[in-house]
């Protein structure tokens, strides 16, 4: 088992996700610890399921929200609980095991040798990856790149990532939004905006079948709305902030370290 660390944590959020959730467990917790997982008002058995294998894992910790509050509201939750425990970074990805674990100790190693940093993943798809997924992230990564003036964010829906919270809490407490599918990309944005350096790692990501239990929760229509406006939301702060990020990009005003 790995040796605990006290400043970075893996997160992972988790509505219905059936029994691919201990699965995806079990190996974050061979990767890393401490793990904690927020169960997002689920309704099925998979918290159950979970507290079952729980029992015999000091470094596993389930923290619970209800009714379901979306990834960015639980995220929130789980980053402000894991900042009263002194912890400094969070690394989140998916309960549904698209994310692998392997990768979680290069991100984390990443994040140490740049604290101040957002550290990304950029995924690299295999065939059986939905084209609609594959090419629509192409849209909101440009807009994201506008928004930020090619800031740095390479991809802005993956969501293997780590996180500084006290930055993540800055740019999410004071608004109501990039609670849902909005999360990923909007806090992308609002974290370069706040001059943090972009680090962007290459990562494998598998969609698995129906058959071998795979849960999307991704709704064609809704979420696409959903980004829609965030984006129509988000170009009126890139606006507002134009000739500031015009001086960053330019290196007249300098990221931070």
């Amino acid at each position: 088992m790995p040796e605990p660390s006290t400043t970075h944590l893996v997160l992972i959020p988790s509505y219905n996700t059936g029994p691919r959730l201990v699965k995806t467990v079990r190996a974050a917790l061979a990767a890393w610890a401490p793990v904690w997982v927020v169960i997002d008002g689920s309704t099925d058995d998979s918290e159950a399921q979970l507290a079952a294998f729980a029992a015999d894992q000091p470094d596993l910790r389930i923290l619970r929200v209800s009714p379901n509050r979306g990834k960015g509201g639980a995220v929130l939750f789980g980053a402000q609980a894991a900042e009263k425990m002194g912890f400094t970074h969070i690394l989140t990805m998916d309960s549904d095991g698209q994310h692998p674990a392997t990768e979680i100790k290069r991100f984390m190693e990443a994040s140490a040798a740049a604290p101040s940093a957002l550290v990304l993943g950029v995924p690299q798809f295999g065939p059986e990856a939905p084209k609609s997924r594959v090419y629509g992230r192409k849209v909101s990564n440009f807009w994201a790149n506008l928004e930020t003036l090619w800031g740095g964010v390479k991809d802005s829906l993956f969501g293997l990532r780590v996180y500084p919270i006290k930055d993540l809490r800055a740019v999410m407490e004071w608004h109501p939004f990039a609670r849902r599918f909005d999360f990923d990309p909007e806090v992308a944005v609002r974290l370069c905006w706040r001059r943090l350096p972009m680090k962007n790692l290459p990562c494998p990501v598998r969609y698995f079948t129906e058959e071998e239990g795979g849960v999307s929760q991704f709704r064609y229509v809704r979420d696409n709305v959903l980004l829609t406006g965030m984006h129509v939301r988000l170009m009126f702060g890139f606006l507002w902030r134009l000739p500031y990020l015009l001086l960053l990009r330019l290196g007249l005003i300098k990221k931070r370290r």
